[in-house]
C-alpha cells in the first residue's frame, strides 16, 4: 500500500514538473517571439507648394489624384503660369522637347524678325499628335512676387507642366526650361471637392458668366468649362482674375493676353495690371477652383485668347 502511495506521489510529481517545464517552454517562446510593429500610416499630401525662383518649377515628382490644391509662389520678377499638358499616351518628355519647342521656337523667332511667312511654315512643323494634347487644368497667370493658390482634381497618369509666357526678346519660357514632368499616383488624395462662394461658368460660344462680388474679402471660385476649343494662337480658353489700378488701359490688357501679337504675353506685364491666378485650360464638363483676397478696386476675369472682348471673355467688375 505504501508502495503504491509513493508511486502515484512519484507520478503527481513528474507530472507537475513536466508542467512547469511546459509552462517555461511557452514562456520562453513566447519571449523569443518578435514583437509586432503597428505599421505606420502613410500620409498622402493633398496641398502641393510650387516654387518659381527663375524659369523652373521647384515641385514635387509624384502627386497623388483625386482633388489637390497647388499653391503656386512665384518669386521671380516675370509672370507665370502652370498649363497641364496631357499628351497622348505614346508621348515622353523627349518627343515634347525635340519634336514640340523646336518649332514653337523657331516660328516666333522669326515673327519678330517680321518674317511672318516664314513664321507660320515654322509653326506649320508643329507635330500632329500635338493635336491631341488635353489640358486637364493648372494655375493661371500670377505677377512677379505673389502667390495663387488652384484647387482641381486630375486622374493618375503621366503629364508635362509648361509656361509659355515670353521673354522681353519674344521666346516662349518653355523653351527656356520651363517645364516639368508630373506624375499622378493610384494614391487618392484625402481632399473633398471645395465649397465656392462665386461661380464662374465660361464657355468658347458664350464667354465668361458670373455675378461679382458685393464687397472685398476672401474668396474661393469655381470655374466650370461649359465647352472647350482651340482658338487662333492653338490653344484653348482658361480664366484669369487680374487687378487694374485707376487710369490702366484695357485695351493693352486684351492686346497682351494674346501671345500672337509681338506684345502680348510677354514680359513685363501691362503698366497697372497686377495678374491673381485662375484656373487654366480645362475640358468641357470639369470644374477647377481658385481663391483670392480682393481689396476694394477695379478687377476683372479674362481668357488669355485673342480678341477676349469680343468672345465676352473680358469681365471687368468693381469691388467695394
Amino acid at each position: 500500500m505504501k508502495n503504491q502511495i509513493k508511486i502515484q506521489n512519484s507520478k503527481l510529481v513528474l507530472m507537475a514538473f513536466a508542467l512547469v517545464l511546459i509552462s517555461l517552454q511557452a514562456c520562453k517562446e513566447e519571449k523569443k517571439k518578435p514583437v509586432e510593429e503597428t505599421p505606420e500610416k502613410k500620409e498622402i499630401i493633398s496641398v502641393i507648394d510650387i516654387v518659381t525662383e527663375n524659369m523652373e518649377f521647384q515641385a514635387p515628382d509624384t502627386i497623388p489624384s483625386g482633388w489637390v490644391t497647388w499653391k503656386y509662389h512665384n518669386e521671380s520678377p516675370q509672370p507665370h503660369f502652370i498649363l497641364i499638358d496631357d499628351p497622348i499616351d505614346s508621348i515622353t518628355v523627349e518627343d515634347f522637347e525635340n519634336e514640340l519647342l523646336p518649332p514653337f521656337g523657331e516660328g516666333i523667332t522669326l515673327l519678330y524678325e517680321g518674317k511672318n511667312e516664314e513664321a507660320f511654315a515654322a509653326f506649320g512643323k508643329i507635330p500632329e499628335w500635338y493635336g491631341g494634347t488635353v489640358w486637364p487644368g493648372g494655375v493661371g497667370l500670377i505677377s512677379g512676387g505673389h502667390t495663387a493658390q488652384t484647387t482641381m482634381n486630375l486622374a493618375p497618369g503621366y503629364y508635362i507642366m509648361e509656361c509659355y509666357v515670353k521673354m522681353p526678346n519674344g521666346m516662349f519660357h518653355t523653351n527656356m526650361g520651363m517645364y516639368k514632368v508630373l506624375v499622378v499616383s493610384d494614391e487618392v488624395s484625402p481632399l473633398s471637392k471645395p465649397n465656392a462662394d462665386i461661380s464662374v461658368s465660361v464657355s468658347g460660344e458664350t464667354g465668361i458668366s458670373f455675378e461679382s462680388p458685393t464687397g472685398a474679402g476672401a474668396f474661393t471660385f469655381s470655374v466650370h468649362y461649359l465647352d472647350q476649343k482651340k482658338h487662333e494662337h492653338f490653344q484653348g480658353h482658361d480664366v484669369n482674375l487680374v487687378k487694374i489700378a485707376n487710369g490702366a488701359d484695357i485695351k493693352k490688357l486684351e492686346t497682351w493676353m494674346n501671345w500672337l501679337n509681338l506684345d502680348g504675353l510677354i514680359d513685363p506685364v501691362p503698366e497697372g495690371f497686377t495678374f491673381l491666378g485662375g484656373v487654366n485650360d480645362m475640358p468641357a464638363g470639369k470644374t477647377g477652383y481658385f481663391t483670392a483676397t480682393l481689396e476694394p478696386g477695379n478687377y476683372a476675369l479674362i481668357s488669355e485668347v485673342p480678341e477676349a472682348s469680343s468672345k465676352n471673355m473680358l469681365k471687368v467688375f468693381e469691388v467695394k
